[in-house]
């Protein structure tokens, strides 16, 4: 009775695994005889696959047996597929039995100063390719089983602030906020065909290679202006365990993708000259010299608040580098 009870345990949890899974082969053998069950991993195509975060996140995806797939410009790769926003295109054949959608095209906040031009392709390399995308799902009558985007800590604003940003705090009057605003529309039109989405608000992602660390890791390490702004991390592996939780765990809603720790940038930048043995100065590099160099854009550097991670840890998410130290040991 033991056995037979533990099989229809079993039997349930591979029906349910195939409303979600590509075919693995699970085999049970009782007193020489085979029984096999059958489930399917899921069918995942990532925007901004050769980004940072897109690289990483497709060794993990991959290593979980999940299959995926790159939408790209310039596809090179036999799991890569042409999109082009500007002429409206997107190659079907990465849609059609596609289980989720992950959004983290865009182009670079901080890669140039921000223009009148410059802050439209921001806003437009986020929203017009989501609004692509919906519209040939919806046109394709796609069912998809999530539709999984990136967003900012920038949504609450560039600004200096006491308080502990929670998902429910008010959106930000500035560029940042409103370019992440929108981007959150972007993606969440995708509930209208009863699609769940999941949005990670992020902050400062730090990788083995290329990303903010490569650029703070300087000959001399010292803190930027006052030094008294928060820098919201996060290690690229939590952020990617997040977006995996969004597919494995029905991970749904708006969380704060950042790690629990909070530094401002003193604490950070020593916790950086210690771990890379670099020389620290504590003499922060001037405000008005980098509102020189940078404009507006100076505003990611001079300003920043704590972020919460209640919500996140709350949906049972438990960080493989919740401190700072621990994360840069090892990169």
């Amino acid at each position: 009775m033991a056995l037979k009870a533990r099989l229809n345990q079993l039997t349930t949890f591979v029906k349910n695994a195939t409303k979600r899974y590509e075919i693995i082969l699970i085999q049970i053998v009782i007193n020489s005889s085979a029984i096999y069950y059958f489930y399917r991993m899921a069918r995942v195509l990532i925007t901004g696959g050769t980004g940072l975060v897109g690289k990483r996140l497709t060794q993990m995806l991959i290593a979980k047996n999940h299959e995926v797939l790159i939408l790209s410009r310039n596809p090179k790769k036999k799991n890569e597929f042409k999109w082009d926003v500007s002429s409206n295109h997107v190659d079907e054949k990465a849609l059609i039995n596609t289980d989720y959608i992950i959004h983290l095209a865009g182009a670079g906040i901080a890669d140039e100063r921000w223009s009148k031009k410059r802050k439209q392709v921001i806003i437009d390399s986020r929203v017009e390719t989501a609004n692509l995308l919906f519209d040939k799902i919806t046109s394709l009558n796609i069912k998809l089983k999530g539709f999984i985007s990136a967003s900012g800590i920038g949504y609450y604003g560039a600004v200096n602030s006491e308080i502990i940003f929670e998902e429910t705090a008010k959106v930000g009057t500035d560029f940042l906020g409103k370019t992440c605003e929108k981007w959150e529309q972007a993606a969440n039109q995708f509930s209208i065909q009863n699609i769940p989405v999941t949005i990670l608000r992020t902050g400062i992602v730090l990788a083995k290679k290329g990303g903010a660390l490569d650029k703070m890791k300087t000959p001399i390490i010292t803190p930027i202006g006052s030094g008294k702004q928060y820098i919201p991390w996060i290690h690229i592996d939590d952020l990617c365990h997040l977006y995996i939780a969004a597919i494995e765990d029905n991970l749904i809603g708006i969380f704060n993708a950042v790690a629990p720790e909070h530094h401002t940038s003193i604490s950070f930048s020593k916790a950086l000259a210690k771990n890379f043995k670099r020389p620290y100065l504590g003499i922060g590099v001037p405000g008005f010299l980098l509102k020189i160099l940078f404009g507006e854009m100076s505003v990611i550097l001079l300003t920043g608040s704590r972020i919460s991670t209640k919500k996140i840890e709350k949906n049972k998410y438990s960080f493989r580098f919740a401190k700072l130290h621990e994360a840069l040991s090892n990169l």
